[in-house]
């Protein structure tokens, strides 16, 4: 049992589940697009993600990332190295464009986490804009890149579900907003800090409503995709009224970050047997 808390613990700590969680809503961008999912593409956001946030986790300073003294920490590094080297080998064997568009997710990944010049704040740092940034490079990784790789036009039904797929990240997002009110830093101005628990929560149902809205703004809609975002919404809400649960740790960085995997497994479902 204390093996399997450990390994448990090490697939969250070096962050897989939560790039298994980007790669599923890619895949339900590839399902959305009907076009078969790039297992290069895929490949690519998955190590990209645990290099990302691992960097941001445990290396904010450049020098923190490379001198580790915790034995733990140094596992997490030396995966997030071969994470590394794995997402470039992929990354070469993508289209021109992504690569583009990866620079650009990239670089704001980077500025998010290391300060513009030395006596400058982070993006992190600047009140309020944390979880903007999440999002935006949440959607850019999960639907502007397959929507490049799928060599499609970047249509209406693109600029909805990019907005549809930054309000989702910004829900998943404040379960950990709330969990963490009581350790972040008051010049962060979280939501919960500027708006109060209760009315975090409200926001948060508000903009899983805006989520599932917007369905019926699309050219292209089928009746599958309305039923899987509005279960999709069922969830969230129901995630959002849970009250004192968010504050576990393990409901948080498992239960709320697995939600897009089930997301994905609804769509998988309905293709195998539908």
């Amino acid at each position: 049992m204390a093996m399997l808390k450990k390994i448990l613990n090490f697939y969250l700590d070096a962050s897989i589940h939560v790039a298994v969680s980007v790669i599923s809503m890619a895949g339900v961008t590839f399902h959305l697009l009907g076009s078969s999912s790039d297992i290069n593409l895929l490949g690519f956001i998955f190590f990209s993600v645990i290099v990302c946030y691992n960097f941001i986790k445990y290396g904010v300073e450049a020098y923190k990332y490379l001198i580790v003294s915790n034995s733990y920490h140094k596992i997490i590094q030396a995966f997030s190295f071969a994470s590394f080297v794995c997402a470039i080998y992929f990354l070469l064997q993508l289209d021109r464009n992504i690569l583009v568009a990866t620079i650009v997710l990239g670089l704001l990944t980077a500025l998010y986490a290391i300060p513009l010049m030395p006596r400058a704040k982070n993006l992190r740092s600047l009140a309020g804009l944390k979880i903007y940034i999440v999002a935006f490079v949440w959607a850019g990784f999960t639907v502007l890149l397959p929507v490049l790789d799928a060599k499609m036009s970047l249509d209406w039904d693109f600029f909805v579900t990019f907005i549809q797929r930054m309000l989702l990240v910004l829900v998943l997002i404040l379960p950990f907003e709330i969990r963490d009110m009581q350790w972040d830093d008051k010049s962060l101005r979280t939501l919960p800090q500027i708006l109060g628990v209760k009315n975090t929560r409200r926001l948060g149902v508000g903009l899983t409503l805006g989520f599932f809205l917007l369905t019926f703004l699309k050219d292209q809609l089928y009746s599958i995709e309305i039923v899987f975002r509005l279960v999709l919404a069922i969830v969230l809400i129901l995630v959002l009224i849970g009250g004192k649960r968010t504050h576990s740790k393990y409901f948080v960085v498992f239960w709320v970050e697995a939600i897009p995997i089930f997301w994905f497994c609804m769509f998988w479902w309905a293709e195998r047997y539908f």
